[in-house]
């Protein structure tokens, strides 16, 4: 009974539409209505700029890592490893479906990475901060936040199950889940990815107009 209450909770939490109370509450506009449609950080940050997108990021990463932690409040999962993995997961995967679904933004929220990506923090930091360092990377290179989503979320599949060599199998089970949930969530994102016509994010602009500078200066 506890444990359900606990899920509900984290539902709740995770429903909590970051991006759309702040877009409302500081310009006056549902973020859901510009750019992708989506009430995640990555079109916030398209939208509103770094500052408010990297705040709505956070608060989203701190929403998994609160959710996936409220097994404390129960404290026999203390002392159980097994038993305390495999709550910690649910309790996350409901926040994850909170962000999605959110309950408090007619059932129209983000793509859950980012709370994906705490829950996964609560879980396994070390791993998490391994698929950081995959999705730092690859944004470095591409510039493309759904690519790097992307390959970060199977780069923790890969480190589940073959770098770390996890044992538990719903642990193993769950990271196979994320990498096809995330790849499921960014469908329309692979195709423009292909067709593209994916929109960049605006970073290493100093690098980009030297490029382009040596490019001009070598037609020339």
């Amino acid at each position: 009974m506890k444990e359900l209450l606990l899920i509900i909770l984290s539902y709740m939490i995770g429903s909590i539409p970051t991006s759309v109370w702040v877009s409302r509450q500081l310009y006056g506009i549902d973020i859901r209505e510009y750019g992708s449609g989506n009430a995640g950080a990555t079109n916030t940050y398209r939208i509103l700029g770094a500052k408010i997108g990297t705040f709505v990021m956070v608060v989203d990463i701190l929403k998994g890592v609160i959710a996936t932690s409220l097994y404390l409040l129960i404290p026999y999962y203390l002392h159980d490893e097994w038993d305390r993995t495999n709550l910690m997961i649910g309790l996350g995967l409901a926040a994850v479906l909170g962000h999605i679904f959110p309950i408090w933004a007619d059932f129209r929220g983000g793509k859950g990475v980012a709370t994906l990506f705490g829950m996964v923090l609560a879980i396994q930091p070390l791993v998490a901060l391994c698929c950081v360092g995959v999705f730092l990377l690859v944004l470095f290179l591409t510039r493309f936040i759904s690519l790097s989503s992307i390959l970060a979320s199977i780069a923790f599949a890969v480190f589940i199950l073959f770098i770390f060599n996890e044992k538990e199998t719903l642990y193993r089970a769950f990271a196979i889940a994320v990498a096809l949930m995330v790849m499921l969530t960014h469908q329309k994102n692979i195709g423009r990815l292909l067709r593209g016509s994916e929109s960049k994010v605006p970073i290493l602009k100093h690098r980009d107009k030297r490029r382009n500078k040596r490019k001009q200066e070598e037609e020339v």
